[in-house]
C-alpha cells in the first residue's frame, strides 16, 4: 500500500480446557497458556502497532484473591513490553522466595496470567489517544463475580452516541469517549440485569441462602440472552471477545461478518484469533482443523470448560468479509490468502500488457511494497506464461516460413524474456515519524531506494502495488525514486479497484477529500464545466443529514457517473506526477476491476471503499457527513 493507514486490530483468545497440571505434564510448561497467547499474538503483530493488552481470569481462586488481571501498554513495542514486564515480576518472585515455578499451583498464585482464560488485543488506532487508557482490554469492575467484565475486540461501531443516549435514557451516566467503552457498558447493563434476576430470583423465591447464591447466578447466567439484548442496535463491524469474572467467556461476530474471527477447538484448549495461520502455526494445526466463526454467532464457553456455539443475530447473505484483509491487511502465509492474491495480481494482466504494447523486450516487473510481493508472483507467473504462449506461436511461424537457426530461436526466447527485478528497496520504517503530515514530505523520501543498474533508460517499468489511497506517498517519494533510471513508461499496477468512498468499519479512511481517485473526480468535474454536481451534491447530501441511517442514500456516487474508470485514471496519474519532476516519461495508473476483485476473493465481498454500496446503514450516513465535510472543508472522521 502506497500510503500507511490504520487498519483492524488483532485479537486473541486462549481458554484452557484441562487443569494447568495437564500441560506442566505434556508440555513440560506451566506457563503453557501464557506463552501461546503471546505467540499467538506474535504472528498477528502486523495488526497492531500503536499498543497491545493481555487479561486473565483465573477459575475458583479461593475469596480474598484476585481473579482477574490485565496489563496495557501503548508504546512501539508494546506486545513485547507486556510479556518480559509480566516474566519479569514472576522471576523476581521466584527469586526471592522459596516458591518453586514449575509448579502450576505455585505459577496460579504467584503469577499474574497464571490462570486458565487469556485474553490478548494489538491495537491499530484509527482515532483517540495513543496513552494506555486506550488500549484493549476494558474493564468493568464489581465485587461480584458475575457482574466484572473484560472487553477487547476488533471493531467499530458507527452509532455509539445513540448506544451512549440509550443508557441515558434508562438512567445510566456513561462517561462518553469510544465505541469500545459505549459496548462495555451496553454488554454491561444486560449483564448487570441477568445478575440481578437471577440473584432476586434465588433469593426471593427459592430462598437460597447467601453463600449458596452466586455459584447458582454463575450456572445460570445466560450470555446469549445478554448477547442478544446488547447487540440488537449495534451499527458497525466487530469481532469481540469477553470475559466474565466468574470464568463465563464470549466470542460474537457481526452478523454481515466483516471482520474475521477464526477459531481452533479440541479436548486441551479454545484457540480465537483474528486470522487463520496464527492457529496453523502456533498449534501446528492443519487447515481443516480450524474453523471460521459464522456471522452474527457467539462462541459461549462457561466456566466449567462447557462450549456452544449460538446465533445471536440473524446472518445477512451474501457475507460482506473485509475483501482489504484479502488485499493488503492479513498475512499472506494463509493459503487461501496466499492463492487470491497471486490471482488479483494475475487478473491485471491483460491491463499491464495493453500498458506496455507486449513488450517484453524492454520491460521490467517488480513491485511495492513487500505486501504486494505475493500479487507480483501472480502477475509475472501469468505474463510468463502469455508469453510463452507467444514465443511458441512465433517459433511454430517461423519453422513454417524459413529456416529455423538456433541464433533465430535463442534470440526468440533470450532477448524476449520477461524481466523482474528487485526494484525498490524499503530501508527503514517510518510510520510513527511520517503519521504527521507536516514531517511526512520530507521523512517520506528517504523511506524507499532503487536497485541502481536494475531498470535500462528507455524502459517500460511495471511496479506491482496492493492499493493507491491517497496517492501521497506516490507523489512524494515513489514515483520520484522510479523514475531514476528514466524509464519510458513507469505502469503503477494496483491489484485493489479504485477507492471511491470512505470506511467506517476499521480502514482509516474517512476524509473523502484525501482520496486520490475522489480528488481526480473533482478535477475533472471542474475541468468539463460539470462543477455544478459538486454543489448539487452536497445540497442532496445536507438534506438528508438530519434523516434516520437508514434513509440515507449514496448521492456522492454522482460524481463518479459523468467520468470512465480510464478517465479517472489518467486525471489520478496527473495528479501525482511530482510538478517539478525532470522525468518526461509517461505514468499510467492501472487499477483492478471490480469483477476480477469478486473472481479472485470469492468469500470476501466486501467492496463499499469501492462500490459506496454499504452494508449496514450507518455506512451511508458516514459517507454522507463525510462529503459534507469535504465541501465545507473541514477535517476529521465522518463517524
Amino acid at each position: 500500500m502506497s500510503d500507511t493507514l490504520s487498519h483492524e486490530c488483532g485479537i486473541a483468545l486462549v481458554r484452557l480446557l484441562k487443569p494447568l497440571a495437564y500441560y506442566e505434564q505434556k508440555y513440560k510448561d506451566p506457563l503453557y497458556g501464557f506463552q501461546q497467547l503471546f505467540l499467538l499474538m506474535e504472528k498477528q503483530h502486523n495488526r497492531g502497532q500503536d499498543g497491545a493488552g493481555i487479561g486473565c481470569v483465573k477459575l475458583n481462586m479461593p475469596h480474598g484473591h484476585a481473579y482477574m488481571y490485565r496489563d496495557r501498554d501503548p508504546t512501539a513495542q508494546a506486545l513485547t513490553n507486556v510479556f518480559t514486564r509480566q516474566m519479569d515480576s514472576f522471576n523476581a518472585k521466584v527469586a526471592t522466595s522459596d516458591i518453586i515455578p514449575e509448579m502450576p499451583e505455585t505459577v496460579k498464585t504467584h503469577f499474574d496470567f497464571g490462570g486458565e482464560i487469556l485474553l490478548g488485543h494489538l491495537r491499530y488506532g484509527t482515532s483517540g489517544s495513543l496513552d494506555a487508557s486506550a488500549c484493549h482490554p476494558y474493564f468493568r469492575k464489581s465485587i461480584w463475580p458475575t457482574r466484572n467484565l473484560m472487553l477487547a475486540g476488533n471493531f467499530n461501531i458507527t452509532n455509539s452516541s445513540d448506544l451512549n443516549a440509550s443508557l441515558v435514557q434508562r438512567g445510566a451516566h456513561p462517561i462518553f469517549s469510544t465505541d469500545t467503552q459505549s459496548l462495555l457498558e451496553e454488554i454491561g447493563f444486560w449483564l448487570d440485569d441477568e445478575h440481578n434476576r437471577n440473584y432476586h430470583q434465588l433469593r426471593d423465591i427459592e430462598h437460597k441462602s447467601g453463600a449458596e447464591i452466586p455459584p447458582l447466578i454463575s450456572q445460570r447466567l445466560d450470555i446469549a440472552a445478554i448477547l442478544r439484548k446488547a447487540s440488537r442496535e449495534w451499527d458497525g463491524a466487530y469481532a469481540l471477545i469477553g470475559l466474565i469474572g466468574n470464568g463465563d467467556t464470549f466470542v460474537l461476530r457481526d452478523p454481515h461478518g466483516i471482520r474475521p474471527c477464526y477459531y481452533l477447538h479440541n479436548d486441551e484448549v479454545l484457540a480465537v484469533t483474528s486470522e487463520r495461520a496464527a492457529l496453523m502455526t502456533i498449534f501446528n494445526a492443519p487447515c481443516e482443523a480450524i474453523d471460521e466463526l459464522t456471522p452474527g454467532h457467539a462462541i459461549i464457553v462457561k466456566s466449567d470448560g462447557a462450549t456452544r456455539i449460538e446465533k445471536i443475530i440473524a446472518p445477512v447473505e451474501p457475507k460482506r468479509h473485509c475483501s482489504f484483509e484479502r488485499i493488503y491487511f492479513s498475512r499472506g502465509n494463509d493459503p487461501e490468502i496466499y492463492l487470491e492474491r497471486k490471482t488479483l495480481g494475475a487478473a491485471l494482466a491483460t491491463q499491464v500488457l495493453a500498458a506496455i504494447e507486449n513488450d517484453f523486450e524492454h520491460t521490467v516487473f517488480s513491485f511495492i511494497p513487500n505486501t504486494a510481493e505475493i500479487a507480483f508472483y501472480g502477475l509475472i507467473h501469468e505474463i510468463y506464461s502469455r508469453w510463452r504462449a507467444t514465443t511458441i506461436d512465433a517459433i511454430l511461424h517461423a519453422a513454417e516460413t524459413q529456416t529455423l537457426t538456433r541464433t533465430h530461436l535463442e534470440h526468440l526466447l533470450n532477448t524476449t524474456w520477461p524481466r523482474s527485478e528487485k526494484v525498490a528497496h524499503k530501508d527503514i520504517k517510518l510510520r510513527t515519524f511520517i503519521a504527521a503530515e507536516r514531517k511526512r514530505t520530507r521523512m517520506a523520501s528517504h523511506v524507499y531506494d532503487i536497485s541502481h543498474g536494475a531498470v535500462n533508460k528507455g524502459d517500460n517499468l511495471v511496479v506491482v502495488d496492493d492499493s493507491i489511497v491517497r496517492g501521497t506517498t506516490l507523489r512524494q517519494s515513489i514515483i520520484r525514486i522510479l523514475t531514476r533510471p528514466c524509464p519510458r513508461r513507469l505502469i503503477i499496477a494496483s491489484t485493489a479497484p479504485q477507492i471511491r468512498y470512505p470506511d467506517c468499519y476499521g480502514i482509516d479512511m474517512s476524509e473523502m477529500g484525501k482520496f486520490l481517485i475522489f480528488q481526480a473526480a473533482v478535477a475533472l468535474c471542474k475541468e468539463t464545466g460539470k462543477e455544478i454536481l459538486l454543489r448539487e451534491t452536497y445540497e442532496k447530501c445536507v438534506r438528508q443529514s438530519t434523516l434516520p441511517a437508514k434513509e440515507i442514500k449514496n448521492f456522492v456516487q454522482c460524481i463518479y457517473e459523468p467520468f470512465t474508470e480510464e478517465q479517472l485514471s489518467r486525471r489520478a496519474a496527473r495528479l501525482v506526477t511530482p510538478p517539478d519532476s525532470e522525468w518526461n516519461g509517461e505514468l499510467i495508473l492501472v487499477f483492478q476491476s471490480i469483477e476480477n476483485l469478486h473472481r479472485s476473493c470469492p468469500t470476501s465481498l466486501g467492496d463499499w471503499y469501492f462500490t459506496g454500496e454499504y452494508p449496514t446503514p450507518g455506512g451511508y450516513a458516514a459517507l454522507n457527513r463525510a462529503y459534507i465535510n469535504f465541501y465545507e472543508n473541514r477535517d476529521g472522521r465522518s463517524y
